[in-house]
């Protein structure tokens, strides 16, 4: 495969294809993607800019349930439905790298990339304890369970042990070397990449690293000491303010030491009730903070030797730290809640605050903290730690929120796990040239608590790859995150039937140079995709460590009401339905022009007939076009005006501003309109700016003027600077007094062009949302609205 003059990779995240069809917000993101990917090529690049289906999922299978129709039914009308309505709105995906996840010639690889974690220590299986859904009879992740409810169904999630399959994405979170390659882990990676701040910052949270140090604490009964606690503490300079201890419920003191436990009955039973609860209600900050005292063990605290109580607490998480926490009362805000709520000791050892009314948890003076009093706490810090680390009863540590990816799915519609077990030789991977592992067809979708899979006869009739006798496969699925985590190398090289994708193909095209999608897949799909990525570049078959080098998201569009759109509530708007009445082209052009393209914004009905207006000015000035028309001095503020859009319309486009380039091109439109005859040099130069935004109406035009070859055969025209420097100033825009942007305008313009050019600025345009009483223009000067 040749490699690329110019390459440019442009990919939406690819849909779920439900049956609704597309919606408005899809379109939003697609509409952006497809408008830069037409640009680029316009501009001699190599684009690729392919479409395909995250096809397996739940909501595929719980209609299969309701409707006893088979998911691979129900989710090909799907796709076919999503196709058309792309094709109608003029996205130019291309088709021939068209792929589904849940086609054997894809998940056989999905399949193949567990193998290539199995063998290298990077995909186990171990007892966990999960969110469950007894109604969806399956696993979910604490995002699925926000509240404690199924986001599926909306009944209660409980806890529960199984055996579950993980892949080692901990083992990414920090810069390592391999084989003389270095990979760079989660947490640097992100220093290079173009994206969000806010997208950054939620994934360096969802990693959690802390620094601290881990603390040993000596556990007494009545007589002797009988155990050792460790707990994980990114505050060793409070350690002399630590009043109490808490343990998980789930904690091995509580077995362990069972018999001298004076009210186990009572610990039991609040033990039963927690683990009945989300991690997410247990950590709620919202929440009330519930524990119980072990009677008949104390800790010793190991700077003064103080007996602390030991309590069991729900809010304590075994998935975090060592499952024990040392509570400090006074600078630590649930510590707090609960000492006040059973009446603990508090002491204050970092000056500052007010401990009367709330928990001190910023920096300060240290105080009632014998060898460190004085030191401001920064420094008690590393104080701590070397006297921790002198006496033997600690040492400085780093610690991590992210735990291990759980990918087991009590489910049927998605990849099978390719594991086989075996009596004799145990667990046993599935030979390679055996894959795919084909999902079968003679199950009965209706969940149980078990994978369909467990009773599919065909499905079982398996033997030992090693030993050839009779054995089993592993029943659950895969979770489909798996299936998302490396589709954008699929896309480069789609029908190879040998690996996942050719090295050529990757090299050729990858990473990706923009990736457009929902901010709700900050922490998963995107966190898994870079995983899998740094995976493949430790083991050799990449030369590169990151996926996407710029993201960016959409925003939510809102419903007319401002409420989020909902079936329920019956004001979703069917992309069909305005095509129908408007043509795609304003659905494009409105979807671009109505806000902020990051940022939630409502639906309007009433602007989507401005914006087919628009296009009609633009279908009339055709008939102003003389092709005999040489370019005069009378048309220089309309060449002036067309070499702005050229710049304002390229640039925008790369800066995801479409809202003003939109208004950019409104603005050149009306100053075409105000000639009686066009050069058709000049109109041309408008098509081909005019045609990534709407591409029926650029096209149409085009071929009137009597053009054989397409309008997406040109090339995009550039812009005369020298022209623009001539004419353009800056101009300071205030609301109210205040100073809110600076923008370019013509020099001289017209006081309405430039009104419209303020207000579509994003910084200075949010001042204004409500409107404005009236404005003041000094021209080529200053511009001030007064709301």
């Amino acid at each position: 495969m040749a490699a690329f003059k110019k390459k440019f990779y442009c990919l939406d995240m690819f849909p779920y294809p439900s049956g609704a069809g597309l919606h408005v917000g899809h379109v939003e993101g697609y509409t952006a993607s497809d408008i830069l990917s037409r640009m680029m090529r316009l501009k001699g690049y190599d684009v690729i800019h392919p479409m395909g289906w995250d096809a397996f999922g739940l909501p595929a299978e719980n209609y299969a349930i309701k409707t006893g129709i088979h998911p691979n039914i129900t989710t090909d009308k799907a796709i076919a439905t999503f196709k058309q309505q792309m094709n109608d709105i003029g996205l130019s995906y291309d088709w021939e790298r068209e792929i589904q996840t849940s086609k054997p010639e894809y998940y056989k690889w999905t399949q193949w990339f567990f193998l290539l974690f199995y063998k290298n220590g990077l995909a186990y299986k171990k007892k966990a304890k999960v969110n469950w859904c007894n109604h969806c009879m399956t696993v979910l992740a604490n995002e699925q369970a926000e509240g404690g409810v199924c986001e599926r169904c909306g009944n209660q999630v409980i806890q529960k042990d199984l055996e579950q399959w993980f892949f080692k994405i901990t083992d990414f979170i920090e810069d390592q070397k391999y084989e003389g390659r270095s990979i760079k882990g989660l947490l640097s990676g992100l220093e290079d990449l173009d994206w969000p701040a806010s997208t950054k910052a939620a994934q360096i949270n969802w990693i959690g690293r802390s620094e601290g140090a881990m603390v040993t604490f000596k556990v007494k009964d009545k007589k002797s000491t009988v155990a050792e606690l460790e707990v994980f503490t990114t505050r060793p300079d409070t350690l002399f303010g630590c009043t109490y201890m808490a343990v998980n419920p789930e904690h091995s003191l509580l077995q362990k030491f069972a018999e001298r436990i004076e009210n186990l009955a009572e610990i039991k039973t609040y033990a039963a009730s927690a683990q009945a609860k989300t991690e997410l209600e247990r950590t709620d900050l919202n929440k009330e903070k519930t524990g119980l005292e072990i009677l008949g063990l104390v800790a010793i605290n190991p700077v003064n030797g103080r007996e602390i109580k030991i309590f069991v607490a729900d809010y304590v998480l075994s998935t975090y730290g060592t499952g024990a926490v040392m509570a400090v009362p006074a600078h630590d805000e649930r510590d707090y809640e609960f000492c006040k709520k059973h009446k603990l000791e508090m002491i204050e050892v970092v000056s500052g605050g007010d401990i009367s009314k709330e928990a001190y948890t910023e920096n300060g003076i240290m105080i009632n903290s014998h060898f460190l009093n004085g030191l401001p706490s920064g420094d008690a810090k590393s104080e701590m730690i070397k006297w921790l680390e002198k006496e033997n009863c600690g040492r400085k540590t780093i610690n991590y929120r992210l735990r291990d990816w759980l990918i087991s799915r009590q489910r049927y519609w998605g990849a099978p796990i390719p594991i086989i077990y075996c009596d004799k030789c145990g667990t046993v991977p599935v030979p390679e040239l055996e894959l795919p592992v084909l999902l079968p067809t003679d199950v009965d979708f209706k969940p149980t608590g078990e994978s369909p899979l467990v009773y599919s006869r065909t499905f079982h009739d398996v033997k030992c790859p090693q030993c050839g006798a009779a054995a089993r496969r592993e029943s659950d699925t895969m979770d489909t995150f798996v299936c998302s985590s490396w589709y954008f190398f699929r896309f480069l090289d789609p029908h190879n039937d040998r690996e996942f994708a050719a090295r050529q193909a990757i090299e050729a095209g990858m990473p990706v140079d923009t990736y457009i999608g929902g901010a709700e897949h900050t922490v998963l799909h995107l966190l898994y995709a870079r995983f899998f990525t740094k995976v493949l570049q430790k083991f050799g078959y990449i030369d590169f460590n990151e996926p996407f080098l710029k993201l960016r998201h959409q925003g939510i569009i809102l419903a007319e009401d401002g409420n989020k759109m909902s079936k329920s509530k019956g004001n979703v708007i069917n992309p069909d339905d305005v095509v129908r009445q408007y043509g795609a082209d304003s659905l494009r052009l409105y979807e671009m022009f109505m806000g902020v393209f990051n940022e939630s914004k409502p639906w309007n009905t009433k602007s989507i007939i401005g914006v087919r207006r628009f296009l009609d000015k633009i279908l009339n000035l055709a008939e102003k076009v003389d092709a005999r028309l040489k370019p005069g001095q009378n048309q220089r503020k309309l060449l002036i005006e067309l070499h702005r859009t050229i710049k304002k319309v390229g640039e925008d486009i790369q800066d995801f501003k479409f809202n003003t380039a939109v208004s950019q091109l409104m603005i050149v439109v009306n100053e075409f309109t105000t000639h009686d005859k066009i050069p058709q040099a000049y109109f041309e130069t408008l098509l081909i700016v005019l045609f990534p935004f709407a591409p029926f109406t650029a096209q149409e035009l085009w071929a009137k003027l009597g053009h054989k070859s397409p309008v997406h055969q040109q090339s995009w025209p550039a812009f005369d600077q020298s022209l623009l420097l001539q004419e353009e100033v800056s101009i300071s825009v205030q609301v109210n007094g205040k100073l809110r942007g600076v923008i370019a305008i013509p020099r001289d313009a017209a006081e309405e062009t430039i009104l419209k050019i303020a207000q579509a600025d994003s910084n200075i345009g949010k001042y204004l949302a409500d409107g404005y009483k009236k404005h003041i223009y000094i021209p080529n000067k200053i511009l001030n609205f007064v709301v």
